[in-house]
């Protein structure tokens, strides 16, 4: 099974009074500690700096292209400000609270504790466990990889209810979120002693933890917040595709990141989340581009591009399990299920989530998280490992799938009025008809 590595203690002082008393067990204390590889360390180091590329730039370009010119900077400056904020929480307790041990009982299986609070403890020669008996990388260089994976997928949310929300709600729902929905998912998927690891839920890279979490969240921000003045009726069209165009490609390139360096190894595991990391992606951007064609007898660019984000949501949690054909199914049907999700159930509905943050990352994240119980099969190429059955694991994925819905449904409700009864959630009409670069920050992004 894929998981989270436990951290380590140091041995230092243990190994020094075990000298005293023996020095046999010294010898083997010494032999149990484990190596930290140099080469996995770099890896590991360049695939968190992939995942900051594909947040900042890479996230807030694909979402300010979209917007109208008038918000271009509002989104950008909401993706760099989540980041900022989330950077100084994770270190402050966020790590503490989804990696280290919560106790015995329920409250420890669905959060950690404060034993690491502001990283006491933690110093270069600390280590975490990589997936080889005795390899390690340096603890920083974890706290550092998974910072990244928590400041994206706040990120992520922006987008739903992007041109309507006021900047101040966005940061203190950022806060609160952040430590009441992503930290007790985080450990519940990913920490040994979490709930979900417990049941033996897959997540190789983040689908429940980082795209159901957001989506989900996203949803119900729209639905609250409400739909823009003159959704529906005027033309609310991205103002710069080509500024979209760059952010995909930034978002895809930094995947390798976010995908492979879950791996936490630079070993074949790695290799095999790259290829599928191209694979499905392509194979879901072919899909909603023919889909789209088929429909509106026109593939567009934000399409194809929408569609590879989409396949990137749905490999993300079998990046590592599945084998390479299993990756090209999982991104063609990803594709097709989304770019309907985002056309036919979201016009159907009638919700305004802006740029499509549930129907790609809700939804791809969904079929990922189930998916990926069944691309995984050692019968079908897939990676899973033990006494494998298809039946049983899609059911535990899809335990793992409506765990995260409730979580983070009921959580980001309850934030949400937290937040619009502290700071209003919505700017006013006058605002939102100036724009909320302007209205907001006081800038604009075009000086023409």
């Amino acid at each position: 099974m894929t998981f989270r590595p436990l951290l380590l203690p140091a041995l230092g002082a243990l190994g020094l009074s075990l000298a005293v008393l023996d020095p046999a067990l010294a010898q083997d204390a010494a032999a149990a500690a484990p190596t930290v590889n140099k080469g996995d360390t770099t890896w590991m180091l360049v695939s968190t700096i992939l995942v900051i590329l594909m947040t900042i730039p890479g996230l807030a370009l694909f979402y300010g292209g979209l917007v109208r010119t008038k918000n271009m900077l509002s989104v950008l400056m909401q993706v760099f400000a989540v980041f900022s904020l989330v950077s100084i929480l994770w270190v402050t307790y966020g790590y503490s609270l989804a990696f280290t041990s919560g106790g015995e009982g329920l409250l420890g299986a669905i959060i950690g504790g404060f034993g690491k609070a502001f990283l006491a403890g933690v110093t270069t020669d600390s280590t975490a466990d990589t997936f080889t008996k005795g390899v390690a990388i340096p603890e920083f260089t974890f706290i550092a990889f998974q910072l990244t994976f928590a400041c994206i997928t706040p990120a992520l949310i922006v987008g739903a209810f992007a041109e309507r929300i006021k900047f101040s709600a966005v940061m203190l729902f950022t806060g609160l979120w952040l430590t009441v929905v992503y930290l007790p998912i985080a450990h519940m998927v990913w920490f040994s002693e979490g709930y979900l690891f417990g049941l033996g839920a897959l997540d190789f890279a983040g689908g429940t933890v980082v795209h159901i979490n957001s989506g989900v969240a996203g949803l119900i921000g729209a639905l609250l917040i409400g739909k823009r003045i003159g959704y529906g009726r005027d033309l609310l069209a991205p103002h710069s595709l080509t500024l979209t165009f760059v952010g995909a490609c930034l978002l895809w390139v930094g995947w390798f990141g976010f995908n492979a360096g879950s791996n936490l190894e630079a070993t074949g595991g790695a290799a095999l989340a790259l290829i599928n990391t191209i694979l499905a992606p392509a194979a879901a951007g072919l899909a909603w581009m023919s889909v789209e064609a088929m429909a509106k007898g026109k593939a567009s660019l934000l399409g194809i591009a929408s569609g590879a984000v989409a396949g990137l949501v749905a490999i993300t949690p079998a990046a590592g399990l599945s084998g390479p054909m299993g990756a090209i199914v999982l991104g063609l049907v990803a594709g097709a299920v989304c770019y309907y999700a985002v056309t036919g159930v979201k016009n159907a509905l009638g919700y305004d989530d802006a740029l499509d943050v549930f129907g790609i990352h809700g939804v791809g994240g969904i079929l990922g998280a189930i998916g990926t119980g069944i691309v995984a099969a050692p019968s079908l190429g897939g990676y899973g490992v033990g006494e494998y059955a298809i039946g049983g694991q899609v059911w535990t994925q899809t335990i793992a799938v409506l765990i995260t819905l409730v979580w983070t449904g009921i959580g980001s409700l309850v934030l949400y009025k937290i937040v619009d009864a502290i700071v209003g959630l919505r700017v006013t009409h006058d605002a939102e008809r100036e724009g909320l670069d302007l209205a907001d920050h006081g800038e604009r992004a075009y000086n023409y």
